[in-house]
């Protein structure tokens, strides 16, 4: 929306992390069976430029896990309005620790079903 655009009419970049922290935090709360907080957002790029009414697709992969954490990569991918054209608009990487009773972290459940890549 026009709301969303930076000084130069683009998609404005906050907004584009804003989207993929949501679909990062629903794989997170997802794949760590409940509440999931992030504590960073790291190595961003912004490849294309998004433009105003643009559709955005934000995929999500759990990169690596920790005792109480989840690191999910994250790729936003725009689609013209009128079009098929796509284009890569951002990727970046975050860290989500799992959160349970008082707000304290809890371990990842071994019984969690993870997407993680196989090794070969």
């Amino acid at each position: 929306m026009p709301a969303d655009t930076n000084p130069y009419g683009g998609v404005f970049g906050g907004w584009l992390m804003a989207q993929m922290a949501l679909g990062a935090g629903s794989l997170a709360s997802r794949a760590g069976q409940g509440k999931a907080v992030v504590v960073s957002a790291t190595d961003f790029a912004f490849p294309g430029a998004m433009a105003v009414g643009d559709e955005l697709s934000a995929y999500c992969d759990v990169l690596a896990t920790g005792t109480t954490s989840l690191t999910i990569g994250a790729e936003a991918i725009a689609r013209e309005r009128n079009g098929e054209a796509t284009q890569t608009v951002a990727r970046g990487t975050f860290k989500f620790v799992l959160i349970g009773e008082y707000g304290r972290p809890r371990p990842l459940a071994s019984s969690s079903t993870l997407l993680l890549p196989k090794d070969d």
